[in-house]
């Protein structure tokens, strides 16, 4: 066919084995790909990455199975984000804030669980490196893995690690076609490289690596940080916690640590009132209208009980907090709706 425009095409990789720990994955896809060119970018699926890396949780025989998936979550996770029966949304260890950590029971035996790599930004570097010397090429590559997306029904592959390739495409100062200046757009290209990717990758198709063509190279810094540039930082994050579902840490008034201050102190009076409601937890937040202010959430469900406790607890803050010589105010501001929100503790006049 004549007059069709030049494009992005994305080509699946067969012929590819059944990975295990030790296996040499780079060489598996020098051999099933022998045509791969400069400026490629190759997508590899997170699960033959752990394989071959030995990112396995063994599942003995008559075991369940399930126990120690949830167990392995727990493993994982560095920070509990949200939970309803045994579904639990974290922060793993290398950022991402995910279903069940990313543990991966589908396209695996039934004697072992499929954990992220450990680091996939690493994963990926070697990878490029090892298919440079084996066919002289210069190619990108993606880790990807399955992600489902906050409001939105439906899974989609995400990057979970990257090498030779910015993570995102800042058009941050640029103006559009009709004169205005952008102020927020920065592009997770390789996010939707990994998106298009599975388009021929599937999830029941047993093919494991993409090659995606075409592409514009853009210039990657000396450092290559891949993926690091999309891990949303806490103080940029609106939504930290769930709202219906949101769960304490571990230590009480830990969230406002290491603040000094008032902070410092707020954090320090509801560790020591909490000591007397052990069961009654709270998610202290910095509060957004200035260092003086925190945040106070509930985690259970508002109703008579809850009342009494967050009575109880805060008055005991209050006390500990005047005795030390702080002025408070107490602003409730939650909604009848059920928000997490209960109200706002505004400290003034600090001690002299």
């Amino acid at each position: 066919m004549t007059g069709v425009p030049p494009g992005i095409s994305v080509l699946p990789v067969h012929g590819l084995p059944e990975f295990s720990p030790g296996d040499d994955l780079a060489g598996a896809i020098a051999t099933a790909a022998p045509w791969l060119a400069d400026g490629d970018v190759v997508v590899v699926t997170s699960k033959a990455v752990s394989k071959v890396e030995g990112r396995l949780v063994p599942v003995p025989p008559g075991a369940d199975r399930e126990a120690i998936r949830l167990q392995a979550v727990e493993d994982e996770a560095v920070r509990v984000v949200a939970r309803r029966g045994p579904l639990a949304i974290v922060q793993t260890r290398q950022g991402w804030v995910v279903a069940a950590a990313g543990i991966d029971a589908s396209n695996v035996g039934q004697d072992a669980l499929v954990l992220l790599p450990e680091d996939a930004d690493a994963s990926a570097r070697r990878l490029r490196d090892r298919l440079r010397a084996l066919l002289g090429v210069e190619v990108a590559v993606v880790v990807s893995d399955t992600f489902g997306r906050t409001w939105r029904e439906g899974l989609t592959d995400v990057a979970v690690g990257s090498a030779g390739i910015a993570a995102l495409t800042d058009h941050r100062g640029a103006v559009d076609a009709w004169g205005n200046r952008l102020e927020t757009t920065r592009v997770a290209v390789v996010d939707e490289l990994a998106s298009a990717a599975d388009l021929v990758k599937g999830k029941l198709a047993g093919v494991p690596v993409a090659v995606v063509r075409g592409l514009p190279s853009a210039p990657v810094d000396a450092d290559d940080p891949g993926t690091r540039p999309l891990v949303r930082l806490p103080a940029d994050d609106l939504f930290p916690y769930g709202s219906r579902d949101l769960v304490r840490s571990r230590t009480p008034g830990a969230e406002l640590v290491p603040r000094a201050g008032e902070l410092e102190a707020v954090s320090q009076a509801f560790r020591t009132a909490s000591a007397a409601l052990p069961e009654f937890p709270v998610v202290l937040r910095h509060g957004g209208e200035g260092d003086g202010v925190v945040d106070v959430h509930l985690v259970d469900a508002p109703n008579m009980t809850t009342a009494l406790n967050l009575g109880a607890l805060l008055g005991a803050v209050i006390v500990q907090l005047h005795a030390e010589g702080w002025a408070t105010r107490w602003e409730p501001v939650g909604t009848p709706g059920g928000s997490s929100l209960a109200g706002r503790l505004w400290l003034g006049t600090p001690p002299s």
